[in-house]
C-alpha cells in the first residue's frame, strides 16, 4: 500500500460551506466518514463539484436521514437492499445538488479495493479543513498525472456491468485514455453490460455525447463491442454502401456526423485547424443568434443537454438506410422513405432506454426532418415564405437543430472532399433561414385572423375536422404572405368550402337564417 500523503485542495465558497456543514454534522454523531469517488478526483483536478461521495462507518441509511433533516435536504433512498442514500439540496447555482453516501465495506481500504477505477478509490476524511490526508492504495494520484482510466481489478466490470460504460464515459468527460490492459479487460467481459438496466445505460452514453469527445467515445465503444449492445439496430448499417456523393458507408458515416457535431457544438474553436476553419465559418456568420450556443446546453430534462439528444439523433438518422435501400437499373443507389421509417424505429429506441417524452419526440422529429432543410428551395432559389412557414410550424423548438443536423450531416457526407467555398455556402443558406424568422415573426406565430366559431357561423357548418382543416389553410395562407386580414380570411374558407363570395353591396343574409351544412358539405 502506498503511503498516505496530505493534499490541498481549493473549492468554491458554497462547496466549501456544504462540506464543511458535513463535517460538523457527523462529528456531533461521532460518525467516521470519507470523502471519496468522483468529488476527490474532480477537486484534485481543480474541476468543478457535481457532487459529494462519502463512505460512513454504520448505517448510512439512518446517518443520511438525519443529515438531511439538520442540513434541509431531501432524503432519497436509492438501494435499500445494499445501504445507499442520496441527500438532494435545492438547484442553485455553483452549488452541489447532490450527497451520496453509502456504507464503508470493511476498512477505508477494503473498501476503495471493492470500486472500479483507481482515480476514484481514493479516500480522504472528512475535516472541516482544505488539508486532506490522501488514502490512495491503487495509484489513482499518479493515474491523474498521467491522464489514464485504469481498473482497479478486473472483476470490477463483474461487479457492475455499467462499469463497461463508466470507464469510457469517465476517459471522454476528462480527455483520459483508456490504459491497455483495463481495455482488454472490458472487451472480455463486454456480455456483463447486458444486466444492466436501460435507463442506467441510457445515463453514461448521454453523458459521453454531452462531451465534446463523443464520437470517440462511440468509438471506443465500438471497438469494445458494446455499442452494438446499446443499440443493436445500428448493426446494420455497416458497410452499407452509399451514393458516389457520400464518402463513409451508412455506419461510418453517422458516427462522422456526431464528430461534427462534437466540433460545430464547442464553445470555441477546436484545436485541428481543418475544424478550427469549419467552426469559426458556421459561428462567425451566426454570430448573431439570439442564444446562439447556449441554445444547445439547455436541459430537456435533469442532466441531458439539447447537444447529447442532437448528437443522439445524428447517430441514428440514417437509421432505416439498410431497409430502405434500393438500387435502379441504371445502378443508383436510393433510400426511399428512410427518413420516415428512421423516425419511428428513433422513437422505439428512445421508448426502450426510457427517455423523457420531449426527448424522443425530439430525436423522432431530428430524424424524420433531417432532409428537410435541403428541400426548402426549388431551382436553386431562395425557400419560399410558404415553404419557411411549414419549416418553422413543423420544426418548432428544433427549428435550429434540423438546420445545425443538416450541416453536420452535409459535412460527414463528403468527409475529406469538404471545401471550405462549399461549406460556406450551405452556412449562408442556413443563416439565411434563420434571419428570415427573426426578421419575420409571423412566419412563426401569425397573429390568428380567424377562430373554429367564426369558420363554423362563417360557413354554417357544425364541429368536425373540416373546421381545422380550413383553419391551418388560413394559417398557411397568412405564414405565407397571400391573406392579411379578417376579410381575406373569410374569402378564402368560402372559396376552399365552394361557399359563394358575397358581392359587393349585396346584404348577407343573416346567419341564423342560413341552412345547416355539415362538414362534408351535405
Amino acid at each position: 500500500m502506498r503511503p498516505r500523503q496530505e493534499i490541498f485542495v481549493s473549492l468554491k465558497p458554497p462547496v466549501e460551506a456544504l462540506v464543511r456543514g458535513l463535517a460538523h454534522c457527523l462529528a456531533l454523531r461521532e460518525v467516521s466518514a470519507y470523502l471519496a469517488g468522483g468529488f476527490l478526483r474532480d477537486a484534485i483536478l481543480g474541476r468543478p463539484i457535481r457532487d459529494v461521495d462519502l463512505a460512513v462507518e454504520g448505517d448510512a441509511l439512518a446517518i443520511a436521514r438525519a443529515v438531511g433533516e439538520e442540513l434541509g435536504a431531501t432524503y432519497v433512498p436509492l438501494d435499500q437492499e445494499r445501504g445507499i442514500a442520496r441527500l438532494v439540496f435545492p438547484a442553485q447555482e455553483d452549488e452541489v445538488r447532490y450527497v451520496d453516501i453509502t456504507p464503508l465495506r470493511g476498512d477505508i481500504v477494503a473498501d476503495l479495493a471493492s470500486r472500479d477505477f483507481t482515480i476514484d478509490a481514493m479516500a480522504a476524511a472528512l475535516v472541516e479543513d482544505h488539508h486532506l490526508e490522501l488514502v490512495d492504495p491503487f495509484g489513482g494520484r499518479e493515474d491523474l498525472s498521467r491522464g489514464l482510466v485504469r481498473a482497479v481489478t478486473p472483476a470490477a466490470f463483474e461487479a457492475d456491468g455499467l462499469r463497461l460504460l463508466r470507464g469510457v464515459r469517465i476517459a471522454a468527460e476528462l480527455g483520459f485514455r483508456l490504459d491497455a490492459s483495463t481495455l482488454t479487460w472490458m472487451r472480455e467481459r463486454a456480455g456483463y453490460l447486458e444486466g444492466v438496466a436501460p435507463e442506467r445505460q441510457r445515463e453514461e452514453l448521454v453523458r459521453m455525447l454531452a462531451t465534446d469527445r463523443g464520437s470517440w467515445a462511440l468509438r471506443t465503444l465500438d471497438d469494445l463491442t458494446l455499442l452494438e449492445r446499446i443499440l443493436p439496430e445500428l448493426a446494420a448499417t455497416r458497410g452499407v454502401e452509399q451514393p458516389k456523393e457520400h464518402y463513409w458507408d451508412v455506419f461510418d458515416h453517422s458516427l462522422e456526423t456526431v464528430e461534427a457535431l462534437d466540433f460545430l457544438l464547442a464553445e470555441r474553436p477546436p484545436q485541428e485547424t481543418r475544424w478550427a476553419t469549419f467552426w469559426r465559418e458556421l459561428w462567425g456568420p451566426l454570430g448573431w443568434l439570439p442564444g446562439g450556443l447556449d441554445h444547445f446546453r439547455e436541459e430537456l430534462s435533469e442532466g441531458h443537454p439539447r447537444l447529447a439528444i442532437l448528437k443522439l439523433g445524428s447517430l441514428l438518422h440514417d437509421i432505416a438506410k439498410p431497409q430502405t435501400r434500393t438500387v435502379d437499373s441504371r445502378g443508383r443507389v436510393r433510400f426511399f422513405g428512410h427518413a420516415a421509417v428512421g423516425a419511428r424505429m428513433a422513437r422505439a429506441i428512445m421508448e426502450r432506454l426510457r427517455f423523457s417524452a420531449r426527448e424522443t419526440r425530439l430525436v423522432s422529429l431530428l430524424v424524420e426532418e433531417h432532409l428537410r432543410p435541403g428541400q426548402l428551395s426549388s431551382e436553386g432559389g431562395p425557400p419560399s415564405r410558404r415553404a419557411l412557414f411549414r419549416y418553422f410550424r413543423d420544426t418548432g423548438e428544433a427549428a435550429l437543430d434540423v438546420l445545425i443536423l443538416s450541416l453536420a450531416d452535409h459535412l460527414a457526407a463528403r468527409g475529406p472532399r469538404m471545401r471550405v467555398t462549399s461549406w460556406r455556402n450551405h452556412v449562408a443558406y442556413v443563416n439565411y433561414v434563420m434571419a428570415r424568422r427573426h426578421l419575420e415573426e409571423s412566419l412563426v406565430e401569425p397573429v390568428r385572423l380567424l377562430t373554429g366559431h367564426d369558420v363554423m357561423e362563417a360557413l354554417g357548418m357544425g364541429p368536425g375536422p373540416e373546421i381545422g382543416r380550413l383553419l391551418r389553410a388560413v394559417e398557411e395562407a397568412q405564414g405565407a404572405g397571400e391573406i392579411h386580414t379578417r376579410e381575406e380570411a373569410l374569402g378564402l374558407i368560402r372559396r376552399l368550402a365552394g361557399v359563394p363570395v358575397p358581392q359587393a353591396g349585396v346584404e348577407e343574409a343573416p346567419l341564423s337564417s342560413r341552412p345547416f351544412r355539415s362538414p362534408n358539405g351535405g
